[in-house]
């Protein structure tokens, strides 16, 4: 993975697969001030505590992973009444990997017993040990996408 800063984007499941083949990141429903915060080769994880925002059916796992392609950040109309802010971001191939085997590793978790406590702003900066340890977990040799 590049230098830079790490980041954890929170998703449901079935957004990340539409960020992943149109190769983008749009986290806190469409908001600008997180994307700008991050800069060109960034890592960044998503994180899906749940598989769908309609359905009620978790997840809790690691489901993509993937560094910022350029300094753009941008709009896009999915709707006319929503034009949410987005990133390039190339991912890479990777297996979706579950949250609770890591938690005692992960130490921007300090609470393990209220380990869903650091997800619920959206998105989080971590540092590059906890994201090296779930990327060894979630990459694959296949390649990228």
């Amino acid at each position: 993975m590049k230098k830079g800063k790490y980041w954890i984007a929170v998703v449901s499941k079935d957004h990340v697969l539409r960020g992943v083949s149109g190769g983008f990141i749009q986290v806190c429903h469409g908001k600008e001030a997180p994307l700008k915060r991050m800069n060109y080769e960034d890592g960044v994880i998503y994180y899906s505590p749940e598989q769908s925002m309609i359905r009620d059916e978790k997840c809790q796992a690691f489901t993509a992973i993937g560094h910022v392609m350029d300094e753009n950040v941008y709009q896009h109309a999915m709707s006319p009444d929503f034009i949410p802010f987005r990133r390039n971001v190339l991912f890479q191939e990777c297996s979706e990997i579950p949250i609770l085997p890591l938690i005692p590793q992960l130490s921007f978790i300090q609470d393990k017993s209220r380990w869903g406590y650091p997800f619920r702003f959206g998105i989080l900066e971590i540092n590059e040990s906890d994201f090296n340890i779930i990327a060894s977990k979630m990459l694959t040799n296949e390649g990228q996408r």
